[in-house]
């Protein structure tokens, strides 16, 4: 076993004196030891519930064998780092989390790990990490929120960021908004829709690296704790049929992934982090793949925020599963993947059966004939940008108008309240892509406020940065190059006219190849935003959107 160099033979006597004042037996030492990575803390809803799921975990290695040593990775709430310099480190901690899970695992050479996860960062990252370790892993995630609910109404979290926008047009008063506070989010668990959490979640389940219903199983259920005691007892098997990373994370997988993320209709954040967590096995996503697979893939899900359904609607619709059988049905996945069952992917969803049509329509039936992500290109985003194709209103998918630039978040919400934009326009939010930022900001804030003003079939978003899960309409993100390593959107000025043209995947402003030339031959490199700590060693480091804003091999 790997942990044997750590705990076998007369070398070794130091080490096991250090275990056993961890009050370990002999008899704990001599079975396969498996690191529990548990992302708790106090201040994600996502994960405050987790020692509760790490004890079920626990107790499953436990009854199979093995014996669980549990250690801590950190986890930012997006929601509440949302619209301040918090959201900087957001995406910037997904390479935090896979460089401690490594550091515990080879510093202390587990034979097994399961990976206790929940929020939008997390899952990529121990993902990542358990690429790049490629010893037996399987991933728990803390399950999904249930829904909200008010006045016979479900909601969740987009609802009140979209909500400050109506507040801020009259549409709502101030005391309908504190109602809506106390509602939204009922407990425990990843939002309640199909976010970046939950759109990650789901993904597991097809990359073969967790147990049917990791994505769904609400996180107030005994289900899930049955499904965390379960997996904990997987592990074990793992380790003893060395089934690694490797063997389930290979190209076919990752094929499979994009499949399901158009089928879901998932985060535009996966476009950052699938081919990150490919990338650390081996297999390269370009965005050209993307494309390619959405042309062929239908959405077949309408969740939340494109839809009225949440996630426990897609758990009692048949849940992954149950679109996975859809999927292979007609050819569009391949079932002969591996997956930590042991079992093929085929085999996992083989019982599995369709229970809500109104959740997840048929491939026959669809709600387009292509997936939820589209990948566009033109002088404005020479490297592409992605937009959530169906969470775009049918007038907004071709759209021109002058563009209205703003070198930053802040600067933009400030315009917007301001009354700055009017119909038509097409909002620029630059300088807050993975270097510009740094970090990349999530920006559901000016996204929601143009909801909640009503604006979202006349207006549309483009930014160097990203938008949240949570984000609907016409909001174009990852435009790369980037702002600030001289891209085509740091020419852009006040007026001039952006054409955008979703079904061709088209993005473009309406100059000359001359004029963008000169433009970015007067073009002055700003000076960092970030100068000392992590995130200045992040942005010195970190690659484009384009490759998944991961971390330079050299």
């Amino acid at each position: 076993m790997r942990s044997d160099v750590m705990k076998k033979g007369l070398d070794k006597a130091p080490h096991r004196s250090l275990f056993k004042a961890l009050g370990l037996t002999d008899q704990e030492l001599e079975r396969p030891i498996i690191g529990v990575a548990n992302s708790f803390n106090e201040i994600v809803p996502g994960h405050v519930h987790l020692r509760e799921i790490t004890e079920a975990v626990k107790a499953g290695v436990r009854i199979n064998g093995g014996t669980p040593l549990e250690f801590p990775t950190i986890a930012v709430c997006d929601g509440i780092a949302m619209n301040h310099a918090g959201m900087k480190y957001s995406l910037a901690s997904r390479e935090l989390i896979a460089d401690s899970v490594e550091v515990m695992s080879m510093a202390h050479p587990f034979d097994g790990l399961v990976l206790v996860t929940a929020c939008d960062k997390i899952v990529p990252g121990m993902l990542m990490a358990a690429a790049r370790l490629d010893i037996p892993a399987i991933v728990v995630s803390g399950g999904p929120m249930m829904a909200g609910r008010l006045d016979g109404r479900d909601l969740s979290l987009s609802n009140i960021f979209e909500a400050v926008g109506s507040v801020r047009a009259g549409k709502m008063t101030e005391a309908e908004l504190a109602e809506l506070e106390e509602s939204v989010c009922p407990g425990c668990g990843s939002c309640a829709g199909m976010f970046t959490a939950n759109s990650m979640n789901c993904l597991t389940e097809v990359l073969g690296m967790a147990l049917p219903g990791n994505g769904t199983v609400p996180a107030v259920s005994a289900a899930r704790r049955r499904l965390a005691k379960l997996s904990g007892m997987r592990v074990v098997d793992l380790v003893r049929e060395n089934l690694r990373p490797s063997d389930i994370m290979t190209a076919k997988a990752f094929a499979n992934g994009l499949a399901l993320d158009m089928a879901l209709g998932c985060s535009t954040n996966t476009v950052l982090h699938l081919p990150a967590i490919a990338g650390e096995a081996g297999v390269e996503i370009n965005l050209d793949r993307i494309n390619q697979v959405s042309e062929k893939t239908p959405n077949l899900c309408k969740l939340s925020p494109m839809g009225q359904h949440f996630i426990q609607d897609l758990n009692e619709a048949g849940g992954v599963s149950a679109v996975l059988k859809e999927l292979t049905d007609h050819g569009l996945v391949d079932g002969g993947a591996v997956t930590v069952t042991g079992q093929s992917l085929a085999e996992n969803v083989a019982s599995a059966t369709v229970k809500r049509r109104d959740v997840i329509r048929s491939v026959a039936e669809p709600y387009s004939a292509t997936g939820g992500i589209a990948i566009l290109y033109g002088n404005l985003a020479p490297g592409g940008a992605v937009v959530k194709r169906a969470g775009v209103a049918p007038e907004m998918l071709k759209h021109s108008g002058p563009a209205r630039i703003y070198n930053s978040e802040e600067e933009a919400v400030q315009g917007i309240n301001g009354g700055q934009i009017q119909k038509g326009d097409v909002i620029v939010i630059r300088y807050e892509g993975p270097k510009g930022g740094p970090g990349m900001r999530e920006m559901l804030t000016p996204t929601a406020t143009v909801m909640g003003l009503g604006l979202d079939k006349d207006v549309a978003l483009i930014t160097d940065g990203r938008f949240s899960g949570a984000t609907r309409g016409a909001s174009i993100g990852h435009v790369t190059p980037e702002a600030a390593e001289g891209g085509p959107i740091a020419a852009l000025q006040d007026g001039d006219i952006i054409e955008i043209n979703i079904p061709e995947y088209k993005l473009g402003v309406q100059l000359s190849d001359e004029e963008l030339a000169a433009r970015l031959a007067r073009w002055q490199k700003p000076e960092p935003r970030v100068t000392k700590g992590y995130l200045a060693r992040y942005a010195n480091q970190v690659t484009s959107a384009g490759t998944g804003a991961v971390f330079k091999k050299k």
